[in-house]
């Protein structure tokens, strides 16, 4: 049976915790200091990080070189991606990464990259908005970036992101495409944190018999 080790034990690792748990997966380490996990132990699991930035830029290459694989789904690091992933190449460490691992926003992302392709070269402008509670430490989101990123592709547009931080929101993201004569709005709305827990297990499971480097979407969809 897969070990698991959540790294970073506030909401969101109690959350993925829950959701081993329901799924019958009780081989669990948590650990607030994923560098004090011990080698032997890691080599066999499965790090499931969601810390802050701060933290994986801290810690990846630690993780990269003990663990057997690692889901990361703390974000904000984007400008020094090419050195985690030479790390986990180097460590052969499996990684899932994602900005966002809710099925959901995967669906959203697909349904984004449709749209801009049915759209493209016909006068449509996009814009997206993304909210989330005070305590998220990065903005815009990685999710409006990976939006941004598939308008880019697909529309051939850049879209301005705007981030609005409130109350304890769990994120969400609007994209809008307007015309001279329409609006096309597309909306993810996370209800809680639960759904992004869901997605980091369901990666963890992938990562059985995977080797490499994944965004997460690239194996959804």
């Amino acid at each position: 049976m897969t070990k698991f080790v959540i790294s970073g034990y506030g909401k969101m690792g109690h959350m993925v915790e829950e959701e081993l748990l329901s799924r019958g997966l009780t081989d669990i380490v948590t650990s607030e200091d994923i560098c004090s996990v011990d080698p032997q132990y890691a080599k066999d699991a499965v790090c499931i990080d969601f810390t802050t930035p701060a933290a994986f830029r801290a810690n990846f290459r630690w993780i990269a070189k003990h663990f057997r694989a690692a889901v990361v789904g703390t974000t904000g690091w984007g400008d020094i991606s090419e050195e985690v992933f030479a790390a986990f190449e180097q460590g052969g460490c499996t990684l899932i990464w994602g900005s966002n691992f809710s099925i959901g926003v995967i669906a959203t992302f697909a349904a984004i990259a449709r749209a801009s392709q049915v759209l493209r070269g016909k006068g449509y402008s996009p814009s997206i908005e993304e909210v989330h509670h005070i305590h998220k430490l990065d903005a815009p989101s990685g999710t409006a970036k990976s939006m941004a990123a598939l308008i880019q592709e697909f529309l051939g547009e850049d879209a301005p992101i705007s981030s609005v931080r409130e109350g304890e929101v769990p994120g969400t993201h609007t994209l809008e495409l307007v015309s001279d004569v329409d609006r096309i709005t597309i909306r993810h709305e996370a209800f809680s944190r639960k759904g992004f827990a869901k997605g980091a297990v369901e990666a963890a499971l992938m990562t059985e018999g995977l080797s490499g480097i994944h965004e997460f979407k690239s194996l959804i969809i």
